[in-house]
C-alpha cells in the first residue's frame, strides 16, 4: 500500500540540504528506505514564505501569500513510500530523523 509521509518541522531551525546529506541519521534512513524498495517520490519544499494559498468562496477566488495555518510546525517535505501495511509505514516513519525533531504525518493513498 502507498503512504505519504508529511514531514513537519519548525523551518526556523531546519538544516540545510548539505547538512541533511552529511547527517548519519538521514543516511541511515535513506539506506533503510532503499532496503525496503525505495521511495516512489518525494520532495523537500521551499520555506513557507514562498507559499501562496488559493481559496474559492461563493465563486470568488482569493489568493494570499503564505500558508493557511498559523502554526510553528509546517510541512517541509513529503515522501511517498510503499509499505506492507500501516504498522510497516509507522515503523518506517519512526526512523525518519524529523520524527525526533518535528513530526511525520502518515497518510494512506487512495488507489
Amino acid at each position: 500500500m502507498k503512504y505519504v509521509f508529511l514531514i513537519c518541522d519548525d523551518e526556523k531551525t531546519s538544516p540545510s540540504m548539505e547538512e541533511i546529506r552529511a547527517d548519519p541519521a538521514f543516511q541511515a534512513y535513506d539506506a533503510e528506505v532503499d532496503r525496503r524498495g525505495g521511495t516512489l517520490g518525494g520532495a523537500r519544499l521551499r520555506p513557507v514564505a514562498a507559499a501562496t494559498t488559493v481559496r474559492v468562496r461563493e465563486g470568488e477566488t482569493m489568493v494570499s501569500d503564505g500558508p493557511f495555518a498559523e502554526t510553528k510546525d509546517f510541512v517541509g517535505g513529503i515522501d511517498i513510500v510503499e509499505c506492507a501495511d500501516l504498522d510497516d509505514a509507522l515503523a518506517l516513519a519512526a526512523l525518519h530523523p524529523y520524527a525526533s525533531r518535528g513530526c511525520i504525518e502518515v497518510r494512506p493513498v487512495w488507489e
